[in-house]
C-alpha cells in the first residue's frame, strides 16, 4: 500500500512537472481560470501542407499529458487531392498534389516557394505565449531558392517531428526492369531521361537531384518537369512522356498495388515493412532522404522558454500517442531535439543548397516552379 502511494504521489509530480513545462514555453506564467489550467503557447503551421502535421503533434501533446488545447488556430484546412488513380488520397492539401497530410503538396497554396518562404517564428500570442511553428523541408528550399534567410536566421529550432518517405516509380510496361537500369539511363543520357514530380525545387525535384549526384550524373542536365498537381504527373509518366516519377510513397500506394507503376526503390534508409521495394542504400546509392517537417520557436525565443520547449517536444515525439499519429497518418516518426536537431538542419541546409545548386536552380535564371503547366516547353 506505501509503494502504491508512493508511485502514486510520483506521477503527480511527473504530471505536474508536465503541465508546467507547456505553461512556461515563451516564459509566460501559469494562469488558472477555475480548476482549468491554461497552456502557455500554440501551435500555428507555416502553411496548409503543415497543417496536419500541427494538428497530430497538438493532440499527442494533450495524450501525453500536457494541457495543449491549441489556442492558435492552426492556419489551413486539409482538404482532398487527387492520386493518380483519379480517386481521392490520403489527406492531402487542398487543391491536390502529392499530399498524404504532409509537406509535399505543391501549388500556390501549397506552402512551397509561393507562400513566401521560411517565415516560421511566431511572436507572442495575446494570452497564450509565444508559438511554435511546424514547418519543414520546402520551407527551406524555398528560402535557398529566394535567396532568403534560412531557418536556422529567421527561426529557433527545436525538434524533428516527422518526414515522408519517396518512391521511385516506372510505368508497369517500362523497359526499366530495376532501380540499376533506371541509375544506368540517366547517367547515360540524362537529357533524354525525363523525371517528373512535384514542384521544381521541392522535395521529389531534390530526391532526383540526391539521386544524380550520388551516381555520377551531371544534374544540370537532369531533364525533370514540375507539376503542382500529382494527377497531372501521373499522366505524364502512364502517357510514356516521363521516364520515371518521384513523390510521397503513400500517395503512390495504390497505383503500385494495381499494378499502373511500379517501384524501383524508396528514399528511406531502412526498408518498408509492407513494400517489397528496395532502399537506395540498398541499390549501392548513398541516399537517406525523407520530406521532414519539424516544430520552430520565435527568433528571439528566450534560452530558458527554449529549453523548456525542448523538454515538452522531446516528451511528445517519444510518445506512444505521437508513434502511433505517425503511422496512420503514413509518415516516419524521426524524432530529434535540441542541439541535435540544430547541428543536423544545418547540415540538411549545407545538402538543400548543393543539390539546388547541382540543379542549376541556384546561380541561375531558369524557372523554379511550375505552376499549373509545365515552363519547359515540354
Amino acid at each position: 500500500m506505501g509503494d502504491s502511494r508512493e508511485k502514486y504521489m510520483r506521477r503527480r509530480r511527473f504530471l505536474a512537472c508536465g503541465l508546467g513545462a507547456v505553461a512556461c514555453v515563451a516564459g509566460c506564467g501559469t494562469e488558472r481560470a477555475g480548476n482549468v489550467l491554461r497552456t502557455g503557447f500554440s501551435i500555428t503551421t507555416a502553411g496548409r501542407r503543415w497543417a496536419p502535421v500541427g494538428k497530430a503533434f497538438a493532440g499527442a501533446a494533450r495524450s501525453a499529458g500536457f494541457a495543449a488545447a491549441v489556442s492558435h488556430a492552426i492556419s489551413g484546412t486539409p482538404a482532398t487531392g487527387t492520386g493518380p488513380t483519379g480517386g481521392p488520397t490520403s489527406g492531402g492539401p487542398a487543391g491536390s498534389g502529392p499530399s498524404g497530410g504532409g509537406p509535399s503538396g505543391g501549388g500556390p497554396t501549397g506552402g512551397g516557394p509561393a507562400e513566401g518562404g521560411p517565415t516560421v517564428g511566431g511572436g507572442p500570442v495575446a494570452g497564450t505565449g509565444f508559438a511554435i511553428t511546424v514547418s519543414g523541408l520546402p520551407a527551406l528550399a524555398a528560402a535557398e531558392l529566394n535567396n532568403t534567410q534560412s531557418l536556422l536566421d529567421t527561426a529557433t529550432p527545436l525538434a524533428r517531428l516527422s518526414g515522408q518517405i519517396e518512391v521511385v516509380v516506372v510505368p508497369e510496361r517500362s523497359p526499366l526492369r530495376d532501380f540499376g537500369d533506371f541509375a544506368a539511363r540517366l547517367l547515360a543520357s540524362p537529357q533524354q531521361t525525363l523525371l517528373v514530380g512535384g514542384p521544381q525545387g521541392e522535395p521529389d525535384h531534390l530526391l532526383f537531384g540526391l539521386i544524380a549526384r550520388a551516381i555520377g550524373a551531371d544534374g544540370r542536365r537532369v531533364d525533370y518537369s514540375g507539376y503542382p498537381r500529382l494527377g497531372e504527373a501521373a499522366s505524364a509518366l502512364l502517357s510514356g512522356k516521363a521516364v520515371a516519377a518521384a513523390g510521397p510513397l503513400d500517395d503512390w500506394r495504390t497505383a503500385i498495388g494495381r499494378g499502373r507503376v511500379r517501384a524501383l526503390a524508396v528514399s528511406s534508409a531502412r526498408p518498408v515493412p509492407d513494400l517489397d521495394v528496395p532502399t537506395l542504400l540498398e541499390c549501392g546509392v548513398r541516399v537517406d532522404f525523407a520530406d521532414w517537417t519539424a516544430a520552430f520557436g520565435p527568433e528571439d525565443m528566450p534560452a530558458e522558454s527554449r529549453e523548456q520547449a525542448v523538454r515538452m517536444c522531446e516528451e511528445v515525439i517519444g510518445s506512444s500517442a505521437w508513434e502511433a499519429a505517425c503511422l496512420a497518418a503514413g509518415w516516419i516518426p524521426i524524432p530529434l531535439a535540441g542541439d541535435d536537431f540544430a547541428r543536423w538542419l544545418g547540415t540538411e541546409i549545407a545538402r538543400t543548397r548543393a543539390v539546388l545548386r547541382d540543379l542549376g536552380l541556384l546561380d541561375s535564371t531558369k524557372a523554379t516552379t511550375c505552376w499549373g503547366s509545365c515552363g519547359n516547353g515540354h
